[in-house]
């Protein structure tokens, strides 16, 4: 895979691109002895276009290009390496065209040569808020032209360390006419390779090369048995010699199904020679080089589809399944790391050139898509400023994850099922066996089942806000009925308070009339008492 950035796409803003290059256009350092070619002093990419197609891509180029020194080699070669093999005789190899006809096909080579560098990067550090920050030499150059950094600088306020970082450079040549010239944002080779059977060195093998020979052994094995069914098919007629007359007769009689054949039994009768027939191993051998061939693959029939040996039981087929796709994805892996690495070259490129509000799709291994939004620009309502970048991607270091399931067949409903088990057991809980099911639109069952949760959640606070308010109108409604309770014997004690003083003093009032007739009766009955005196006398 190549990765590069096209200049032209999304209206001028540019995108970062990646597309397979032919392994014979790339020129490795021979000494490299890393899987992905980290350890590699440089690498080149051959491409070869014609003269009308460099000019289309580099215009500037048309009033030079007939100038432009190139060996001869270079100007009608080809990355390809030379073949004498033909499909048919109307169709060309590379090696054939190449020669066809050089005024037409006049080519020119371009050469993309990558090689690491090391580029200064600066920490600042601030002493007194303790954040810190890295910037390239360009920002570290603007912001030294304000007078505020260096005196901060000066005082101690921000401290700098001057690190030192590898990048891979590109310079781009066609013939001795330098392009351009441009270092990259990243310290792994944009040209990542898939090796299939690394050998330490960068010309990796495929899997034919280990089964050549049994593929010859099994070529042979056709043959003969060819061989022996064209034997048994095209019988030879043995006739004694003297017991036929005229044997030209006897061929044309003997394709006759009704002929009369006279022959003479003295000297013997014609019969047909019976080849030795084949035996059984010999056909079990070739069922085994087939069966070696696939497991040298690593596609058993089983993982295609083929249930003839297949047991009966569902287990055994699951475990045969499962040690299939435990060699398959042995390949996998392999694959899966390569992706990895042109990811995280794709997100080093990306970091240094979607510096713009940008929105990705995200693919999920279910054919989920997921929109990301990156460097959103939040502006403040008064001012219209830009307040904060939220999502900025040119900030921080992440990992690059590939995430298997859509490019090996795998099990699902095996792995549905025990998903489902553990859910039973309590094990996990139902979201985790969601992710395991083959519904299409995950993400808005996660969500709908989210806000479901979240409107259970609500709806429980509301019913214990409801319950506490419950109560507290309970207790209110009791105090409020104690209080008019207190209120109604208060008021009952100060009107007793009040009948009580009443009372009183009409008791009083009456004890005093009735002490005031008293002291009247007294007085009428000493007066009483003088006149019986006195008439007495």
């Amino acid at each position: 895979m190549y990765v590069y950035m096209d200049p032209e796409a999304d209206y001028g803003r540019g995108e970062i691109k990646y597309t397979h290059v032919d392994p014979f256009r790339v020129y490795v350092d021979p000494a490299s002895r890393d899987r992905f070619f980290h350890d590699a002093s440089g690498m080149i990419l051959s491409t070869y276009l014609t003269k009308q197609q460099v000019v289309d891509l580099y215009p500037d180029l048309e009033e030079i290009i007939d100038d432009i020194d190139v060996s001869e080699n270079s100007l009608y070669g080809e990355d390809y390496p030379s073949s004498n093999l033909k499909n048919s005789q109307n169709v060309l190899t590379p090696a054939e065209a190449k020669h066809l006809d050089y005024n037409v096909n006049q080519k020119y080579q371009i050469l993309d040569r990558f090689y690491k560098v090391r580029v200064p990067f600066y920490r600042l550090f601030n002493t007194s808020s303790g954040a810190e920050k890295i910037i390239n030499a360009e920002i570290y150059e603007s912001m030294l032209q304000e007078e505020e950094n260096l005196e901060a600088i000066a005082s101690g306020a921000i401290e700098i360390e001057e690190v030192m970082q590898t990048r891979i450079t590109q310079c781009t040549s066609i013939g001795d006419v330098l392009l351009y010239e441009r270092v990259l944002n990243t310290d792994i080779y944009p040209i990542v390779p898939f090796a299939n059977i690394w050998t330490n060195t960068p010309y990796p093998k495929s899997d034919v090369n280990k089964v050549k020979d049994s593929q010859r052994l099994l070529n042979k094995l056709f043959s003969l048995t060819l061989s022996h069914a064209q034997s048994a098919a095209g019988l030879k007629l043995l006739i004694p010699e003297g017991s036929v007359d005229n044997v030209s007769q006897l061929e044309k009689d003997w394709a006759n199904p009704n002929a009369v054949i006279e022959y003479n039994p003295e000297f013997g009768e014609p019969h047909y020679p019976q080849p030795a027939p084949l035996t059984s191993e010999f056909y079990y051998l070739i069922d085994r080089v087939e069966k070696y061939i696939d497991l040298n693959f690593g596609i058993p029939e089983l993982l295609q589809g083929f249930k003839d040996n297949a047991p009966e039981s569902v287990r055994g087929t699951m475990l045969l399944s499962e040690m299939g796709e435990s060699r398959g994805k042995s390949k996998l892996r392999d694959i899966e790391a390569a992706l990895s690495m042109t990811g995280q070259v794709i997100y080093n490129l990306a970091k240094d050139h979607y510096k713009f509000q940008k929105t990705f799709r995200i693919v999920q291994p279910n054919n989920d898509i997921t929109e990301f939004s990156v460097n959103m620009r939040l502006y403040d309502d008064k001012s219209q400023a830009i307040g904060a970048v939220e999502n900025d991607i040119t900030i921080g270091q992440h990992d690059i994850r590939i995430i298997s399931g859509s490019t090996l067949p795998s099990n699902k409903v095996a792995e549905y099922n025990m998903y489902l088990d553990a859910y039973k057991l309590g094990l996990v809980d139902d979201v985790e066996v969601l992710k395991k099911s083959e519904i299409f639109d995950k993400e808005g069952v996660l969500q709908r089942k989210g806000k479901m949760a979240q409107m259970a959640n609500y709806i429980s606070q509301l019913e214990n806000q409801v319950k506490k308010l419950s109560g507290d109108l309970q207790t209110s409604e009791r105090e409020q009925i104690s209080s008019r309770k207190r209120t109604e014997v208060e008021k009952f004690k100060s009107e007793l308070k009040e009948f009580n003083a009443s009372s009183k003093v009409k008791e009083k009032e009456k004890i005093m009339q009735l002490g005031n007739l008293a002291d009247q009766m007294a007085s009428s009955l000493e007066a009483e008492d003088k006149n019986n005196t006195g008439s007495e006398s």
